[in-house]
Formats: C-alpha cells, structure tokens, sequence
C-alpha cells in the first residue's frame, strides 16, 4: 500500500498550475449505448454543479471519473491523466468519492467505517476526529450500525468517510437525495464550507437546483450524455427564463419537420435537447420520412440524440441503473424511423421541486418496488424510496426503516418491539406521521399484499385529496373501502401476486407507474379552480332544494354535491378538512339518523367535526331526518319489522323515525353546531324535512318534526356568529331554497377573508 501511495503521490507533483479536474471527450458506452458523448469540462477550483433529469449520464460521469466504468477521452487530475487507472489509485491521488446512495455498512459502527477509511487513507488534514467535529450527530452515534442510522446520518458518514482520505477533488453524486430540508441544508452549507476553507473543489451531481446553484461557481447542463450548457450558477440562478429553456421536455412545432433540440445547439451547446426547470426537449419527429432524408441519415440522427433507444436486450441487462426496458419505439429494429415518433412532454420543474415517493417493504418487494423506481425515474420525474420493513434487515432505500419508525409517539421501540403483528401496525402509524413532514412529496405508490396495503394505505388516506396516489395490491379486486375510504386512491389490482417479476406483473407495475408519472407531471387545474368551492349534501328526497340552491349559486360559486350516503358525507369533510372547500351548504344530514338508529348510510360520531375544526362558513338544515335506511326490505332488522316502511328499490328500504328519534337528533345537531367557531347559520323548514314528509306522503308526522325542532331550538347557544332559523316552509318549497341561498350569501359577503373571491 506504501508503494501505491507513493506512485500517486507522484502523479500530481508539480503539476499545481494545471486545473484541479480536466476532462476532454470523455465518452462511456455500455455495449452498444453510447451514454456519455464527447463531454468536455474544466475545474480550475470552487464547486462545479452538473445538472440533468434522470437517465441523461451524470453517475455515469461520476463513475468515469473515479475509475468504476471504462471510458475513452481524457480525464486530467492536476494535469496527471487519470482514465484507465483503477479505482483505487485514483482515490489515493486525491479524488474522493460520495456514491449516490451512501452505500455505507449496515453491520459496521460508524466508528468502524471511519476508522476502517483511515488505516488505508493517505495522510492529511483529515482524521476521524476531525470528522466528528464536523459532523457532531456521527459522534453521538459512533457506536450504531450503518442499518441503525437515518438517511441524513448515513449521508453524513459518506462524506466524511471519503475526505479521510484526504482529497483535493470530491466527487459528489446525489447527496442530497431523500433527505429532510433541514438537512439538505446542512449538507449544502458543509459542501460550501470545504470549498471555502478547506481548499477541496468538489464536482457536484445534483438533481436539486437549487442546491445545485447555491453552492456552485459554475454549472453545466447534461443533457443525454452531452454538455449541453456551462454557465455561471449566479447567471442560472437569476434567468428563470434560461432555467426554463435548460432545463426540461418541450416537443417541436407541428408541421412534417425535424425538431432535434434546437435551442440547446444554437446555445452552444452539444446536440440531445434542452433541459431547464420545467421543460426538456428531447426529440420530434413528424410524420414523413423526407424531412430527415434518407434513412440512413434519419438513423444517424436518431442515435446521437436518444441513446438509449437502440441499446440490446444484453446492455439493459448489464446496467442496473438503466430504466428496465427502453422507452416507446422510435426506431425499428432495422434501424428505420417508426411511422411516428413518440414525443415525451414531462415537465422537469416537477423533478426538481416535487418527487414519486416509492413506499413498502424492500425486504420482501425490493425488486418489484425498485422496478416501480425504475420505471417512474425514466419518465424524468424525481424518485425517494422509502422502507418500511419491520424485519431489521439491511436496506437499500433513499429513508430507512428506522427514519421512519423515528415518527412513531413511541419512539423506534415501539415499532422495532419483536412482535410482527405489533410492529406492522406501528410501523404503518409512524409512516403515517411521517408523510407529511415532506416537502417534496409530489405522489406515492405502493405495491404488495394484504400486509404492504395496511402498511401504506394509512397514510395515503392522510393526505389532501389530489396528491396522487396509487396502491398496486393483490387485495384490490375484493372489498377495497377499508383501505380507501373517502379518499381518491387508485388501486389497481395486482393480477399475480406481488412476488417477482414476470410478464404480467412488469405490465402491470409499469402501467401503475407511469400512471403516477403522468399524474405529477400534469397536475390538473380546473378551470372552475378561481371560484370558491361549496360543499352541498343532498339525497333523492331532498334533491328540488339542493338544485334550486345549486343553480342560484354555480355562477359565482363551484358547487360540489355530495350524495349522503355516509360516504357522501365523509368524503365532503375530508375536502374541507383538506382545505379544498370554502364552505359548505348542509341541506341533508340524514347520515346522523342512520349513525343513531342504526342505519346503512351512517357517517359515524365523528359527521360535522371536519366543519368544527376547519371553521369554515356553515348553512345548515334537517334535510330526510325523517327515514333511516336499510338495504331490502328481507335485510330490515327484526326489532323494526311493525315500523312504517317505503320500499324505495329493490336495495334500499326507507324507515320512518320516531319522535324520541328525532329528539336525539336534535341533541346531536345542536351539540356539533355550539362547537362551531365560523360563522354558522341552521334553517328549520317546519313544513316538513323531505318529499316524503308532506300531508298525504307516508312519512308526515308533525310531532316527529316537532320533537326534532324544539330538541334543536333548546339546546342550541345563539351568538354574533351562530344564527337559528325558523321557516314555515318544506325544506323543498322554492322560498326555503332561497333562504338559503340568503343565507350563504350573508356569510359569503360578511366572511370574505376565509373564502376566495366570489366572481
């Protein structure tokens, strides 16, 4: 080892004058993929941040650089040639290494690693004591395992595993990827810190932008496999414009031309597109082969700037890294155009600023769940993986177990606790309280049996109506409400089991990616967005009140009405609870008669909670508290045979409720309105509670009314926000509609600051 030491030492002697890091023409292949083509770069000193969406080459110039992966051109160290030495020369020559990934022990100490790095490290500055300075977190976790630390601890460890070597140049490759923000905040400061007062330049791999410009001199933009771009960070980080024309996927004009990254040629830079914070143009090609020429030429063409598109069966094998099988045809497999090439229109901004958190258990579904990885990483969109096996086993994914199970009120011992059962449902608790602390979390998909889906679908309930979401799961094509609920998760069922891959299960894992792919990257925004959102219950017998409400309003107002079918209910609190409703008309709270008596459409104790703790503006009235419901008329419960009954179809029975029902009811209503805190105001329409409560319907009965109102009117406390209306009408007579349309419409003028603005 002295003898290696010494020979690398000689490398850079005298060779202070020359760049710290030269690389000239630099190109990798693998096999016949061409995926690093002539890239030049120069680092006199500093920081220099190299930018790109996934899958344009920028671990493969990493893993050039430091020997991993053959290549052809120049790659100059203080002016001593580095390309073909082996990895570990180069090491000891003065580059040091910080893998995507970490790539740390698990059954190593963290002292292990360090002191491990430092028997074979050439001499210098730094030394493990140096390391827990700069990292005090390491120092109080020195005894624990690499398994045992989070995924910024471990990335503290990579780090500072590498610059024990003591090197003039550090080579960093994603290191910032899956972290917490306040701790990618402390590795940017600690990356200007070693550039500033340490003296180590440091070529940077980043996929953050805005890392990638705060910390750099200088950034280049590598776009497949070329350098598409080399400007000042400062010059990037102040043109939004240029980070949107560098940074990206944008398809070309109509017309029957070629479209081939113009913008990024005419810039100076290489051929392959352009890519910026929101748009990377790729490739067009438009129907018609003469526009390019001949074949041969539309082949070369093809080739120099979609690398990946002819790569063999054999290559795709041979890298791991690559997406596992090659985008949507573009060329035949005689090299000849297709008749119409695909043009991918991903915005880029999505992979910088939001990211597909890929969740489950890799102890059990790592190939199948890095496949979803994969797949979702091709289309340019930003990938953490996250782990939630309760095995203890060593894991490959961006957050640990243990990171995760940190969430849990009890601490990782309540999850890590030997009990399988026990530590599965802590485990989906802590993941629960986890999700939300990312601020990047753009969607999420799972993949796996009856224990993965109880793991994951916790949390994906957790989250606000359209953050996509997407479950593949073996349990899909059976009852599936206690997994989704009132949420908008698309499960998608598995076919086969979630156990390896294969033909059907590549199909179908690929189709749930790209699917999650298309909803991060294209996030719908309705048009009706700019008015505010009203939340409207109705049911059959209440459906000529809520209309008539719907139709004076939906010029100023989005009117969503909810079914209350109990689900109906719960799903139009989960949108207020989500901060997706401005308000809500509650014509029909039937729900709460069947929570009561016992019926089908229950909403549970917890109907009108969302509206307490959101404080949001509140119409309400007592629409069908008049029946219960209950499947065929054969499924009535016994005790409610003698009951007066209205066959509505062949799958719904309607019972009619009693008077100390309807006290109840009252009680419920008034006890939930007391508790609200936004401006509230409660119609009573005394003429009756539905279509069926009228004189001559079988449902009329005055003194169950009766017994409602007045349990309502007793318990109910009046204030400057919280009003009780009395109307002599039917909830479906065309002037109660319009008291509560006056209604909504006072607390609209009178409460604007909680509402957007009314058009």
């Amino acid at each position: 080892m002295a003898t290696i030491k010494g020979m690398t030492r000689g490398l850079t002697d005298g060779a202070t004058d020359a760049p710290i890091l030269e690389i000239r023409d630099l190109d990798v292949y693998y096999g016949q993929a061409h995926a690093l083509q002539g890239v030049s770069l120069a680092l006199d000193k500093g920081v220099l941040a190299v930018v790109g969406k996934n899958g344009m080459g920028k671990t493969s110039l990493c893993n050039a650089v430091t020997g991993l992966v053959p290549a052809r051109g120049s790659v100059r160290f203080q002016g001593a040639e580095m390309l073909g030495m082996s990895p570990h020369r180069i090491t000891h020559a003065g580059i040091g290494y910080v893998p995507q990934g970490r790539r740390v022990w698990p059954s190593l100490s963290v002292d292990e690693h360090l002191r491990l790095a430092s028997r074979t490290a050439r001499r210098g500055e730094w030394t493990v004591k140096r390391i827990y300075e700069l990292f005090p977190r390491l120092g109080e976790r020195k005894e624990n395992g690499g398994a045992q630390l989070s995924g910024g601890e471990q990335q503290m460890l990579a780090i500072g595993r590498a610059l024990l070597f003591n090197p003039k140049l550090l080579v960093m490759d994603e290191p910032t990827e899956g972290l917490a923000p306040v701790i990618v905040e402390h590795v940017a400061d600690m990356i200007r810190k070693l550039a500033r007062d340490a003296g180590v330049s440091v070529l940077l791999i980043e996929q953050n932008l805005g890392v990638a410009i705060d910390v750099s001199d200088t950034v280049a933009v590598l776009v497949n496999g070329r350098v598409a771009r080399v400007l000042p960070a400062a010059e990037l980080g102040a043109d939004r414009e240029l980070q949107q024309r560098l940074l990206g996927v944008r398809g070309g004009e109509e017309g029957n031309e070629e479209s081939v990254s113009r913008s990024a040629q005419a810039e100076g830079g290489g051929s392959g597109g352009e890519q910026n914070g929101s748009v990377i143009e790729i490739l067009t090609i438009r129907r018609g082969g003469d526009a390019l020429g001949r074949d041969d030429d539309a082949s070369a063409n093809l080739e120099r700037v979609t690398r990946w598109e002819r790569q063999p069966q054999s290559a795709a094998s041979a890298l791991p890294s690559l997406p596992a099988q090659p985008p949507a045809p573009i060329a035949s497999a005689a090299g000849k155009l297709a008749d119409e090439a695909r043009v991918f229109d991903f915005p880029v901004a999505a992979t910088m600023e939001r990211a597909a958190y890929i969740v489950g258990t890799f102890d059990t579904k790592g190939r199948e769940l890095f496949y979803l990885r994969n797949c979702i990483d091709r289309m340019g969109i930003r990938t953490v993986t996250v782990d939630l096996s309760t095995s203890g086993a060593p894991s490959s994914a961006n957050v640990h177990p243990r990171e995760v199970a940190r969430f849990h009120p009890g601490g990782e011992q309540a999850v890590f606790c030997g009990d399988r059962g026990a530590a599965v449902s802590a485990m989906a608790e802590a993941f629960k309280a986890f999700l939300p602390s990312r601020r990047d979390l753009g969607g999420i998909i799972s993949a796996g049996g009856s224990g993965g889906t109880a793991l994951a679908t916790p949390a994906m309930r957790a989250l606000p109506v359209g953050v996509p979401k997407v479950m593949v799961s073996t349990v899909a094509s059976g009852n599936i409400k206690p997994y989704i609920e009132q949420t908008d998760i698309c499960m998608m069922y598995s076919v086969t089991d979630v156990s390896g891959l294969n033909r059907i299960s590549e199909q179908v894992l690929g189709n749930a990616a790209h699917a999650l792919a298309g909803m991060i990257a294209h996030p719908v925004r309705p048009a009706s967005e700019a008015k505010p959102a009203v939340g409207l219950t109705m049911f059959g017998v209440t459906t000529p009140c809520v209309q008539a409400v719907t139709r004076a309003l939906e010029e100023r107002f989005d009117c969503l009405v909810f079914h209350a079918t109990g689900t109906g209910g719960q799903s139009m609190e989960k949108l207020a609870e989500s901060g997706l409703l401005d308000g809500v008309i509650d014509i029909t709270t039937t729900e709460i008669a069947d929570h009561l008596v016992g019926g089908v459409f229950s909403a549970g104790e917890q109907r009108m909670d969302a509206i307490i703790r959101s404080r949001l503006p509140y119409v309400g009235s007592c629409g069908a508290l008049d029946m219960v419901n209950f499947h065929g008329i054969d499924t009535m419960p016994s005790q409610f045979r003698g009951r007066t009954l209205v066959r509505h179809n062949d799958n719904v029975t309607l019972m009619r409720t009693l008077p100390e029902e309807n006290h109840r009811f009252g009680e419920f209503i008034a006890a939930k309105l007391n508790r609200m805190e936004g401006p509230v105001r409660f119609l009573i329409p005394e003429g009756g509670v539905s279509l069926l409560d009228v004189p001559g319907q079988p449902f009329h009965d005055p003194a169950a009314d009766r017994a409602l109102f007045s349990a309502i009117e007793k318990d109910f406390r009046a204030g400057p926000q919280r009003r009780l209306i009395k109307l002599p009408y039917n909830i479906n007579d065309a002037r109660f509609s319009q008291a509560l349309v006056e209604a909504w419409l006072e607390i609209a003028v009178n409460n604007r600051a909680p509402l957007r603005q009314a058009r």
